[in-house]
């Protein structure tokens, strides 16, 4: 019996520490900036388009092991009303990166991305 308690207690701490090499970190203290390899810029809504409304919404995101983006989340709203905010969500999941490394390894970096909506004039 004292046997398959230590099993038990063996696989728990690998657990545990699978998920704290996922816990992602910020840029700094060894750890660097993922690059982006790939940028989708937002889409205006035609809601939006219509109230004119110009700004940013700034997103912070987990970029993964692989590159992709986990988590996001909106730190600054521009527009919730008409659908911007949804947009720069939806842009910021597709970007791709080249992972933050720390000692040599791909490590989740925890970043900030502003998306710029800007209507264009035409003359």
């Amino acid at each position: 019996m004292k046997g398959s308690l230590m099993v038990v207690a063996m696989s728990i701490l690998s657990a545990v520490a699978v998920r704290a090499q996922d816990t992602p970190v910020r840029p700094g203290n060894g750890v660097s900036i993922p690059v982006v390899v790939k940028e989708v810029k937002p889409t205006y809504t035609p809601e939006a388009q219509a109230a004119k409304i110009e700004g940013s919404v700034i997103v912070e995101a987990v970029v993964t092991t692989d590159g992709t983006v986990g988590d996001v989340r909106i730190v600054q709203s521009l527009d919730a009303k008409y659908g911007l905010d949804d947009q720069a969500l939806k842009a910021a999941k597709q970007w791709i990166f080249k992972p933050g490394m720390k000692d040599g390894q791909p490590v989740a970096v925890q970043i900030s991305i502003e998306l710029t909506f800007h209507l264009r004039t035409t003359k």
